[in-house]
């Protein structure tokens, strides 16, 4: 509980509290109770809906009065949005879990009063706000919350900003992940969950509560470090339950090449965790929008039977993400043709400059390789071994991101950007395996009975991996 204290200004003002919660991202939001002097004391409620609370980044601004309507304007980064809504009355009790937020009057001159909305859990009771009233002229009064941990407070939203804008660029699609709400989680199927990253003990329970056998965590230590998740004591409160497992299977994080590597023995994990288990599985990254999607897709395609764009369409209608369909593609082909690598060379021309790099490729765009100087040939060279399929990079000069114009460049994308990009393929065009990865890897692959079955035996022949 975050506890604030109350504090008037002035002494005709009566103490009122304050308690903010968020049902489901798309939900009812924001209830006022407002205690009316005609007569007992009541108190008005007032309901405010949005479609975009599920940001969990929002400013509200409210003018309180007397007449029958009361103005609301919501800002965000992007917009200002007037709503008006009537009024309806009823006693909305405060509970003992509750925020108090302190309450300043100011001077009736000023319309305008302003608190900030946090977020707690995608699934509690909208919240209240308790604020004073008059039965003689509009008056006005600032409400604020002022915390003796917003600064902690404050850095988790920093964190989170931080790593929704990294998460942005390196997805390539605008997705936004904010911590401080609390764990978030959508049901793709009755038995497969896709979320974000539990967050303390407490969140083994609610996810045994809703039938759930076993947890699936993709996350590398630096992710939960960076959030200050213990997965320890986690993990350890899960070992005290008999009808819940957690389990490990770390992919890093904005790398589509890494999750293409590490998709057979993960899905081979999963596969045999719910076997073994059965009932719910929750499977989770970090914000539950890049690695467990991914993963919950290669499931479906792979055992459950689905076609990989038909698994992808049921997903996306469930739940805001974006699954790397290339690496999970790749990965297919992989499990079914073998791993094959191919010596790649990649040089640039430029005798003036110190040092050149090259970023993306099969290390990510968070990496770079350094090439090596050839004085003979006056070229900064690369050689290295990729995996059968098509690689995009950046050349980094003397710090500056550049592209090689004598090497094969790709379209604008829809950021604006061209990068170069290089395509490794069988060398024999026409031969069987080069084909079956040719149709593996096509815009909507689909598996035979028989692939599906080659597969399965796959995933429970691939040795276990250390918990």
């Amino acid at each position: 509980m975050n506890c604030l204290q109350i504090l008037p200004r002035s002494s005709a003002l009566p103490l009122q509290s304050f308690k903010c919660y968020q049902r489901t991202p798309s939900c009812s939001v924001g209830t006022l109770g407002v205690p009316s002097s005609a007569g007992p004391q009541r108190s008005m409620a007032v309901k405010v809906t949005s479609e975009t609370v599920a940001s969990g980044y929002i400013f509200w601004v409210l003018v309180l009065t007397h007449s029958e309507n009361i103005s609301i304007r919501k800002k965000s980064k992007t917009n200002t949005e007037k709503i008006s809504i009537r009024k309806r009355f009823s006693c909305i009790p405060l509970g003992s879990e509750m925020n108090c937020l302190q309450i300043l009057p100011r001077s009736s001159a000023l319309p305008l009063q302003s608190f900030k909305c946090y977020q707690r859990t995608p699934s509690c009771s909208v919240g209240t706000l308790g604020v004073p009233s008059s039965a003689g002229p509009q008056r006005s009064m600032a409400v604020k919350a002022i915390s003796g941990q917003a600064s902690g407070a404050n850095v988790k939203e920093e964190k989170s900003e931080t790593y929704s804008n990294d998460m942005t660029e390196a997805m390539g699609a605008v997705l936004t992940y904010r911590h401080e709400l609390g764990m978030n989680y959508t049901f793709i199927r009755p038995d497969l969950i896709v979320g974000s990253c539990l967050q303390t003990p407490e969140d083994v329970d609610k996810l045994r509560s809703i039938g759930v056998k076993t947890i699936f965590c993709l996350q590398q230590d630096p992710d939960l470090e960076y959030f200050g998740v213990d997965i320890n004591a986690i993990r350890e409160y899960a070992k005290t339950h008999d009808d819940i497992q957690h389990l490990r299977a770390e992919i890093r994080d904005f790398d589509a090449f890494d999750l293409r590597l590490r998709l057979p023995a993960v899905v081979s994990e999963l596969y045999k965790a719910v076997n073994r288990n059965g009932g719910v599985t929750y499977i989770h990254c970090t914000a539950g929008m890049g690695r467990a999607p991914a993963v919950a897709l290669a499931y479906m395609f792979w055992v459950q039977g689905y076609h990989l764009s038909q698994a992808n369409k049921l997903l996306l209608s469930k739940r805001t993400c974006f699954p790397k369909l290339d690496a999970i593609k790749s990965a297919t082909a992989d499990t079914l043709t073998g791993l094959r690598k191919k010596f790649v060379t990649l040089t640039w021309k430029d005798c003036n400059c110190s040092t050149v790099e090259i970023s993306g490729l099969n290390i990510g765009w968070g990496q770079k390789i350094p090439l090596e100087f050839d004085e003979e040939q006056g070229l900064w060279i690369l050689n290295t071994e990729l995996l059968e399929g098509r690689y995009e990079y950046k050349y980094v000069v003397d710090g500056e991101w550049t592209c090689n114009k004598d090497e094969p460049l790709t379209i604008v994308n829809k950021d604006g950007h061209i990068n170069n990009y290089v395509q490794v393929v069988d060398d024999d065009a026409d031969s069987l395996r080069a084909n079956l990865w040719k149709r593996l890897t096509s815009e909507d692959p689909h598996l035979t009975k028989d692939e599906r079955l080659k597969i399965r035996q796959f995933l429970e022949a691939f040795p276990d991996e250390e918990q």
